[in-house]
């Protein structure tokens, strides 16, 4: 999928935010929410990807 080439930029790293954000909820202790900062991180460990603040709070919701 990410490979497609109809898809832009901004379109890959959404996917990746969200594969991020998905991680991070796992990864979040029971009980607890994922964070921003906690989806930022696994982005940038997992898949070499910076995100910002607004991306990453976006993937949360989704």
């Amino acid at each position: 999928m990410l490979t497609d080439d109809a898809l832009d930029d901004a379109t890959r790293e959404r996917i990746v935010a969200r594969g991020a954000a998905q991680l991070a909820a796992r990864r979040a202790p029971e009980g607890r929410q994922a964070t921003p900062d906690a989806v930022r991180a696994v982005a940038f460990e997992e898949f070499a990807l910076l995100l910002d603040g607004d991306t990453a709070r976006a993937a949360l919701c989704v």
